[in-house]
C-alpha cells in the first residue's frame, strides 16, 4: 500500500469511527502550520493501525479510552466517547473500561473520566 492509499483507508476509518463532521470540522482547521501533522495521522493513527486486522475496532475503542484516562488527555477522552458507540460500545462497556482504569491508572483518573463521560452522554441525548 503506497502513502496515498494509506491516507484513503485512514481517512475511511476516520470518518467512520469519529463521524463526518468531526472529522469535516478538524478539516476546516487545517492549516499550512498543522497541514503535515494532520496527514501524518491519518495515514499513521488511522491508515496504518486502525485498519489492521488484529483488533476488532470495539477492542481499539476500548483500549483508546482507557489510555486517554492514564494519559489524562481529556478533550481526546471525550472525542473517543463519542466515537466508541460507532465502534459498538454501550455506556456498560465505556462504565467497565473505567472501572478497569481505576484499578491499574488511579481513581481519581477514572472519576475524572466518569464524570467526563457523563458530560458527553448528556450532550449526546440533547
Amino acid at each position: 500500500m503506497d502513502e496515498r492509499d494509506r491516507y484513503d483507508a485512514g481517512m475511511k476509518v476516520r470518518r467512520a469511527v469519529l463521524g463526518d463532521a468531526h472529522v469535516d470540522r478538524s478539516l476546516t482547521r487545517r492549516t499550512p502550520f498543522n497541514e503535515e501533522f494532520q496527514d501524518l495521522i491519518t495515514r499513521y493513527a488511522w491508515g496504518e493501525i486502525w485498519t489492521r486486522p488484529g483488533l476488532e475496532r470495539h477492542t481499539r475503542s476500548c483500549m483508546t479510552l482507557c489510555m486517554m484516562v492514564a494519559l489524562g488527555h481529556w478533550e481526546e477522552f471525550a472525542m473517543h466517547v463519542r466515537a466508541a458507540f460507532n465502534n459498538g460500545l454501550t455506556r456498560d462497556d465505556i462504565k467497565e473500561v473505567l472501572l478497569q482504569a481505576g484499578v491499574y491508572c488511579g481513581v481519581p483518573a477514572a472519576n475524572h473520566g466518569f464524570q467526563i463521560a457523563q458530560e458527553v452522554f448528556d450532550q449526546m441525548e440533547k
